[in-house]
């Protein structure tokens, strides 16, 4: 399976070089993408400067508009599926080929790296609106997801086409759920995340609680219309 990795990047100048360093040296089989968000710091030329694939945009346009704009290279380019993978150095690269190969193995549209598929979750505010969306999901699609925050998930080329061809579909739980509704096949694999190493995360404290509100009520009610 030709896959590509789609690493969205805004701010993180601190951060894309050993996040990259690590997943090529991790040999995982993949190629990848850097999707430079319209970055005010110098997370472009720290990119050219090391020679890394890249692509930017002139100005931000947060986690969606970049994420779509690597899944249209990934189909331009002939990729086979995507895998979404953040550039401030949570997510561990030696996980994807496990995800790839439940893909295979399951016939998956979407596999989700998740951190809670052996493990409890916390009772933190942040882990108190993961298990709010993972009952909302249920309720609606009668499925389970473990970790519906998750950013660490790979698409095949069917969910791809989806992607690029919806202006407001990015790769948020809602979107995942509507996918679910409309009959994509969803498996999970137990992963381990990081903290945060540096950088500047797209969801701040007050942005994390409104993407919490949107994300229910576009499941429980807005993605119907869709």
């Amino acid at each position: 399976m030709n896959v590509l990795a789609i690493i969205p990047a805004y701010n993180e100048q601190e951060s894309i070089v050993p996040t990259v360093e690590e997943f090529v040296s991790a040999r995982t089989g993949c190629d990848y993408l850097i999707v430079n968000d319209g970055s005010s710091d110098a997370t472009e030329a720290v990119c050219r400067e090391h020679g890394y694939n890249l692509v930017s945009h002139p100005t931000n346009l947060g986690l969606t508009g970049g994420f779509q704009t690597g899944v249209k290279y990934a189909l331009a380019h002939g990729y086979d599926a995507v895998i979404q993978f953040d550039a401030d150095g949570q997510h561990v690269p030696d996980h994807v080929a496990q995800m790839v190969d439940e893909m295979d193995r399951a016939g998956a549209d979407i596999v989700i790296g998740s951190r809670f598929v052996d493990e409890q979750k916390s009772l933190s505010a942040r882990m108190i609106g993961s298990r709010l969306l993972t009952v909302i999901i249920r309720l609606t699609t009668g499925q389970t997801l473990t970790d519906p925050t998750s950013g660490m998930r790979l698409y095949n080329r069917r969910m791809m086409q989806e992607f690029a061809r919806r202006f407001d579909f990015g790769p948020e739980p809602d979107s995942v759920a509507y996918l679910m509704r409309h009959g994509a096949k969803v498996r999970e694999v137990q992963v381990q995340m990081r903290e945060r190493q540096a950088g500047e995360s797209y969801l701040g404290l007050a942005r994390s609680v409104s993407y919490m509100a949107r994300a229910c009520t576009s499941i429980l009610l807005a993605q119907w219309f869709r």
